[in-house]
């Protein structure tokens, strides 16, 4: 997915700021299961929150691009052990980012 501007950036991390985290990436890491997961919340809600808990073996940062990756999604935000994911929907998205 293309790079976001500061702009759509801001957007999205004002939005994301009520959200509480879908996810919680522990001391397995990043499963099969939980980037299936991921995929389906960011198809449901286009913009998730992650948390990184304490026995994950992987950085907040190493979490956050690696999961985005996996999922085709923008990262947003990390900030402390949480960051925000976000993708369009293929069909009908609901979030407009400024251009």
């Amino acid at each position: 997915m293309a790079d976001l501007s500061g702009k759509q950036r801001r957007y999205l991390r004002a939005l994301g700021h009520h959200l509480d985290p879908v996810l919680q990436i522990g001391h397995e890491g990043l499963s099969d299961a939980l980037v299936a997961q991921a995929s389906a919340q960011l198809e449901a809600h286009e913009l998730i929150k992650v948390k990184v808990g304490e026995s994950s073996t992987l950085s907040r940062h190493d979490a956050a691009s690696q999961l985005a990756a996996a999922t085709g999604s923008s990262l947003a935000q990390v900030l402390g052990r949480t960051f925000l994911l976000y993708r369009p929907r293929a069909r009908d998205p609901e979030l407009t980012l400024p251009v």
